[in-house]
């Protein structure tokens, strides 16, 4: 029975998730000029991380001994994993205004699950730019590296993205529960979302061992890239890991997925409305 309730809510809150976001879009596509002059805005501020990237390589053969193809292929893989996620519950950040100015209550009287209301509040169609500028650093990289495409080559690639979004995607539940606690804790989410996928963007020999060791072990964002492209790219993986772990992102994502989620119910179920 309990676990039929919980598929029940589940597909409650995917239904809830996909009306919301449908009713952004149509309002975001109201103002199609509008839209395409956000989105190319976006494509260009973070196309920005890119050309600094370019400009060292001006200076540089290598980074931490990368060329630059390799360094495009960490950089594709974090942007567009990352893209995936922000644009999908990216708007997870703003939980703490609204625990603040009491607005969160409205969402609880709704039959439907929090969480995914909040997902889809202010859906923003335009963060679609950042994917696309990834997908074509990715693209670039894929043409300029050495690599011998085979069949499973390219899965643990698609493999690796997917993982990666929701690697990422749980790291935004999991600082969205923090602020039931924190309430003003939005920068300390995004240093950890937006200030991760500027880690891995870079090879992981530019930083300290301990470093790569908090991004491999504690927080596991190294399995959106660096572990999976070291595999690809015939490098050796961070801290001497066995190959086999090339393959544990989508492992390792549900892992922090339903660690995110049990965070989320605690956080949750600690809220006490506004004035408490």
């Amino acid at each position: 029975m309990a676990e039929t309730v919980g598929r029940s809510r589940v597909v409650e809150g995917v239904r809830a998730y996909g009306l919301i976001t449908a009713m952004w879009v149509r309002s975001t596509m109201a103002y199609r000029a509008s839209f395409v002059l956000t989105t190319l805005v976006g494509v260009v501020l973070t196309g920005l991380d890119f050309v600094t990237i370019l400009l060292m390589f001006s200076r540089v053969d290598t980074l931490g001994g990368w060329p630059l193809p390799e360094v495009a292929f960490l950089y594709g893989m974090s942007c567009v994993a990352f893209g995936v996620a922000d644009l999908a519950i990216g708007s997870m950040d703003r939980l703490g205004t609204r625990v603040r100015d009491g607005t969160l209550d409205s969402l609880l009287v709704r039959p439907v699950p929090v969480l995914g209301q909040v997902a889809a509040d202010r859906f923003a169609l335009r963060r679609v730019g950042r994917i696309a500028q990834g997908a074509v650093v990715l693209g670039y990289a894929l043409v300029a590296v050495d690599v011998d495409w085979g069949p499973l080559k390219v899965l643990l690639l698609v493999v690796a993205l997917v993982s990666g979004a929701g690697i990422f995607c749980a790291v935004f539940v999991a600082g969205a529960a923090f602020q039931f606690v924190a309430q003003d804790a939005s920068e300390v989410q995004n240093a950890f979302t937006y200030g991760g996928t500027t880690l891995l963007q870079y090879p992981p020999t530019v930083f300290g061992r301990e470093l790569v060791r908090g991004v491999v072990f504690v927080l596991p964002l190294a399995f959106v890239n660096w572990v999976p492209a070291a595999y690809l790219l015939g490098r050796p993986l961070p801290l001497g890991l066995p190959v086999w772990v090339a393959f544990g992102s989508p492992l390792v994502a549900v892992v922090c997925l339903a660690l995110a989620g049990l965070a989320w119910r605690a956080g949750l179920k600690s809220y006490r409305s506004t004035g408490s």
